[in-house]
């Protein structure tokens, strides 16, 4: 009954977090927000490497559903979501999972075939289907995943064809999600069972040490890095301060030669990998020790190795005399956040990496939750009552937070004194800092990317804690960015909202000069009324540049791109003296 009782409550806290984001962006679906929420969740978790939430529903023969998609790992993999939305915790069943499974194929199949030629050219799904067509060559996988409010009783699902590409089937239900919030961990544990793959792989272990770690030696058949990549994906590098840079596919050109040229060689040439486990098994064969299981396994330093294993192996590389070099360090679950960033600042050694890349755990942003909880914001509009903007350091602290307390006169002070409203976390600070720094061509690159171009460009890792005029003028920059995005989703032009109001905004500040005065949006805790007054003018001007590419390019990348904040600076527009007379130093 427990059991039960806490899934419901789950339940309830992701319909009110979906509904709190739905009140920000009231333009917004529900279904889409239900998809973005949950693609957050699974983006940290590594079970998506991003998502671009996208709804498209035609009927007929065939019926296409789909919810959103990205196109990762090197361009050869299409992951495809598709939704069931206000079940409420009720049964999903087979047959209906197995007719979005089968409308959201369709929709792969309908792309390969020219489906965007079909449809108007403004709109996002127009760009989705576009941009899945164009890349259709180099892909050689499709994932379709199901995320649901809903249950479901399946135990596993086969793989199949799609569209003649190999392609799985995932289903993260109410269940699966709230299991995901509630293990103590971002991630879902990943768990290798080395004898069911029939790999035999003998190692040496050292002494438990005195910190209650120890290590394990190794030689892997590379074949096994490489389906265990196929397997779980980014899941596997979480913990790599690389993991991001391989998303973008930059793979390693030497790691390639020798893999080409000199397969047999690559145990020599290859520095091998680091990693780590929260729990290992053993056996002993003929005399020597033979590991059989790993729990958590997450490769810390090798990411590029890894992912270039894997690369090879979809281009049909033979990888039979390809061995690695593998330290494994079982570390008990409570030191994981402890020691893990520390193993893979010093075993980074291979390529040189900035300190930026070293982006988790750093004292700025524990600095930046700290001043968040203890700066008052300005009371406004006649009020006496002052709030906190509450920043969400960790994925999921305000709801955790919220669901501790007991009773209505708790949660309401709570929700009084830090409103749903107020919430931000790293991938939006990220926007707003970038967007201030005149870069929207960063901020369209999506959050992920967003936040790790503004951890490498302003040196965070090396920042101690923020002072409270940084926080202040942060959240200024906030209150920019998404009470300029909200008017221009009032104006109800269309897709491309986000990136928008981030060439709107950079825009406005270009304009300017570089800079406005921060101490006042933070006073005024609104938009200063000049600035209001010129967006609906400035956002015609920039949407006639963004939704209009050369060569007919697909508008989400040509928005990723610095040509198109090279198109937007060249638009003539002028601020007005009232709104000239905000300009600050940037």
């Amino acid at each position: 009954m427990t059991g039960n009782t806490d899934l419901a409550d789950f339940a309830e806290d992701l319909r009110v977090e979906v509904n709190q984001r739905l009140a920000l962006e009231p333009e917004s679906m529900n279904g889409d927000m239900f998809v973005r929420v949950v693609g957050e969740r699974l983006m940290a978790d590594g079970a998506l490497e991003d998502l671009h939430v996208c709804y498209l529903r035609q009927t007929g023969r065939p019926s296409l559903e789909v919810a959103g998609y990205h196109i990762g790992q090197d361009g050869t993999v299409l992951d495809l979501v598709t939704r069931a939305t206000d079940r409420g915790a009720t049964t999903v069943t087979r047959s209906q999972v197995d007719q979005l499974f089968r409308r959201a194929a369709a929709f792969a199949e309908a792309c390969r075939d020219g489906l965007h030629r079909r449809m108007e050219e403004s709109s996002p799904a127009y760009d989705m289907a576009q941009r899945i067509h164009a890349e259709w060559q180099q892909l050689r996988k499709v994932r379709i995943l199901l995320v649901t409010d809903g249950r479901t009783t399946l135990d596993r699902l086969d793989a199949g064809i799609v569209a003649g590409l190999p392609a799985t089937y995932d289903v993260w239900d109410i269940t699966r999600l709230h299991r995901l919030a509630t293990s103590g961990r971002v991630q879902e544990e990943i768990v290798i069972d080395l004898e069911a793959m029939g790999e035999v792989v003998p190692v040496l272990e050292s002494p438990k040490q005195s910190d209650g770690y120890r290590c394990l030696l190794a030689v892997l058949p590379g074949q096994l890095l490489a389906d265990l990549y196929e397997q779980h994906s980014g899941r596997l590098l979480q913990r790599n301060v690389r993991a991001y840079l391989q998303a973008r596919g930059r793979v390693n050109k030497e790691i390639h030669t020798t893999l080409r040229t000199a397969p047999g060689r690559f145990l020599a040439y290859n520095n091998g990998i680091s990693a780590t486990a929260t729990d290992v098994a053993f056996r002993r064969v003929d005399g020597a020790t033979v590991l059989t299981r790993l729990h958590d396994l997450q490769i810390v330093n090798g990411g590029q190795t890894t992912a270039s294993l894997h690369h090879a192996a979809t281009l049909k590389a033979d990888l039979s005399d390809v061995h690695v070099m593998a330290k494994i360090t079982v570390v008990p679950a409570d030191m994981l956040d402890e020691l893990v960033p520390r193993i893979s600042r010093y075993a980074n050694s291979q390529n040189a990496i900035r300190p930026a890349d070293f982006e988790a755990n750093g004292a700025f942003h524990v600095g930046l939750e700290r001043v968040s909880r203890a700066v008052w914001a300005p009371a406004v509009g006649g009020a006496t009552r002052q709030t906190r903007w509450y920043y969400e350091r960790v994925r999921g602290q305000y709801q955790v937070e919220r669901s501790r307390l007991r009773g209505r006169g708790q949660l309401g002070r709570f929700e009084q004194e830090h409103p749903p409203a107020q919430r931000f976390g790293k991938t939006d600070a990220a926007k707003y800092e970038m967007a201030y720094l005149r870069q929207p061509h960063t901020v369209s690159l999506g959050a992920e990317k967003c936040f790790h171009e503004w951890t490498l460009q302003c040196h965070l890792d090396e920042r101690d804690e923020p002072s409270v005029q940084y926080f202040q003028h942060l959240i200024a920059k906030g209150i920019l960015f998404q009470r300029i995005r909200s008017r221009v989703l009032g104006m109800k032009l269309g897709g491309y909202p986000g990136q928008t109001a981030a060439y709107v905004m950079a825009l406005i500040l270009e304009r300017l000069g570089g800079g406005i005065d921060l101490d006042l949006v933070w006073r005024l805790q609104s938009l200063p009324s000049s600035v209001a007054a010129v967006i609906p003018n400035v956002t015609e001007l920039v949407r006639q540049v963004i939704i209009d590419p050369p060569d007919s390019a697909n508008i989400t990348e040509w928005c990723k791109k610095e040509a198109c904040w090279h198109s937007v600076q060249q638009v003539a527009w002028q601020p007005p003296p009232d709104l000239a007379g905000l300009a600050m130093a940037p």
